[in-house]
């Protein structure tokens, strides 16, 4: 089993990256998808977040009223670091099961927004960084999520540096590119996963550059 942490800052494109592993073959573990799984409507989590924040947090349906959350959480650095204290211990719970699922010879890609955040990369045999300029990132997230500039601004700046990012990557996929090369690209990356997921190379965190 070859063990991948992907990542890339908010607008940088990963969840496209992600999709295209998957065509390929990985086995993903999307962490954001288990984050909303750990505060779903009934859970420990959820609680814990309502007792931190308290139930202005919460939607009518009872559910988790995320860009209420966010607002609050995104705006302030100790609040941001109370609701990952909560959330990244279910997270990681989850995700080793799910991966403990996989098959021996499988490419499991673990899809991590924060992962230079929370200085996780010795968790993996390799790190892909998904890059693109701030720019770039800012244009989709106002243009293609609707986000306000100040809000799409403030998530940025939330998250690690893209110098940050770099430093822990062992791959890095440019995605300041059209669809097509961004394709290109990945499927160039997985021949490379592929071959050490087969045990073809020896050290794990020797990976050539994009």
């Amino acid at each position: 089993m070859l063990k991948v942490g992907l990542t890339g800052g908010i607008g940088a494109g990963k969840s496209e990256v992600s999709r295209l592993l998957v065509e390929c073959g990985a086995v993903l573990i999307d962490a954001d998808r288990i984050a909303r799984e750990v505060v779903a409507p009934g859970t420990p989590g959820l609680a814990a977040v309502v007792e931190a924040f308290g139930e202005e947090v919460l939607a009518p349906d009872g559910g988790l009223d995320r860009p209420r959350l966010g607002s609050i959480v995104f705006a302030d650095p100790e609040k941001l670091a109370v609701l990952n204290s909560i959330v990244h211990p279910l997270v990681g719970a989850r995700s080793r099961e799910l991966e403990a699922g996989a098959a021996q010879d499988a490419v499991v890609v673990h899809d991590v927004p924060l992962l230079a955040e929370n200085g996780l990369a010795p968790l993996y045999d390799l790190v892909i960084v998904v890059d693109a300029s701030l720019e770039t990132q800012l244009d989709r997230l106002v243009r293609l999520r609707g986000m306000t500039e100040e809000d799409a601004r403030a998530r940025m700046a939330a998250q690690a540096t893209r110098e940050k990012r770099l430093q822990i990557a062992d791959i890095v996929i440019d995605n300041d590119v059209p669809l097509p090369e961004l394709q290109r690209r990945v499927k160039d990356v997985w021949a490379e996963l592929v071959r050490r997921a087969h045990g073809s190379q020896g050290s794990s965190r020797e990976s050539p550059g994009e």
